[in-house]
C-alpha cells in the first residue's frame, strides 16, 4: 500500500473510531466499573469483531448480508435487542453501599466477561458489515495482491480503534470516576450509561 493511501486510510480510521457508539459507550463503562487498565478486555473484543467483519466483506459474504433483507435485518435486531439488554442491566443494577467520601471498591468482573460483551456488542451491528463494504474499496487496489493489502487495512484499523477506544474513551472516563465515590453518582452514572445503550439499539434498529 502507498504511503499516501495509507495516511488517508489512518485519518479516516481515525475519524471512524471518534465517532461516538456503541463500542465507545461499552469502553468508558467498563473504565468506570473495572479501570482504566482492565478496559482494554473489553477493547480487544471489539476489534476481534472488527477483524471478523473485515474478513466477512473480503470473503463477499458482506455483499449476501448487505443485499438480503432478511439477514441484515435479522441480525439488527438481534444486535439492538442485545443493547437494550445491555442497557436495562446497568439501569437495575445495584450501587455499592459507602459512605460520601469513601472510594468504591472496583468491580471484579473477569477480563473474559468483558472481552465477550465487546465482542458481541461490535459483531452484532450489521451496518458495520455495509459500512466496510463501502470504506474498504477505498483503498484496495484490486491490480495489487490483496492478502497483503487486507493485512495492513486491518491492523491499521484495528491499531487506531483501540488507541481512541483506550486513551480517548477509557481514559475520558476518568473525568466521571469522581461519581462512583458516592451511591448517588453510581446511580447516576449507571442511568446514564443504562439509557445511551437503549438510544444506540433504537438508531440501530430504526435509522
Amino acid at each position: 500500500m502507498e504511503f499516501s493511501l495509507w495516511l488517508a486510510l489512518a485519518g479516516a480510521g481515525a475519524m471512524i473510531s471518534l465517532t461516538p457508539g456503541a463500542g465507545a459507550i461499552n469502553t468508558m463503562s467498563n473504565a468506570l466499573t473495572a479501570g482504566f487498565r482492565r478496559s482494554l478486555w473489553g477493547i480487544l473484543g471489539q476489534q476481534l469483531a472488527l477483524v471478523v467483519h473485515v474478513v466477512i466483506v473480503a470473503a463477499g459474504v458482506g455483499i449476501l448480508v448487505a443485499s438480503s433483507p432478511l439477514a441484515f435485518h435479522l441480525i439488527r435486531y438481534v444486535g439492538a435487542a442485545y443493547l437494550v439488554y445491555l442497557g436495562v442491566r446497568k439501569l437495575l443494577a445495584k450501587v455499592e453501599k459507602m459512605d460520601d467520601d469513601a472510594a468504591p471498591a472496583v468491580a471484579l468482573e473477569s477480563g473474559t466477561s468483558m472481552f465477550t460483551r465487546g465482542l458481541w456488542v461490535n459483531l452484532l451491528n450489521p451496518k458495520a458489515i455495509v459500512f466496510f463494504l463501502a470504506f474498504m474499496p477505498q483503498f484496495i487496489r484490486p491490480a495489487e495482491p490483496l492478502l497483503g493489502q487486507y493485512i495492513i487495512l486491518t491492523l491499521t484499523v484495528v491499531a487506531i480503534d483501540v488507541i481512541v477506544m483506550w486513551f480517548v474513551f477509557a481514559a475520558g472516563a476518568k473525568q466521571l470516576k469522581h461519581l462512583t465515590h458516592s451511591e448517588h453518582g453510581q446511580r447516576t452514572l449507571n442511568r446514564t450509561f443504562g439509557v445511551l445503550f437503549i438510544l444506540v439499539a433504537i438508531l440501530l434498529a430504526v435509522v
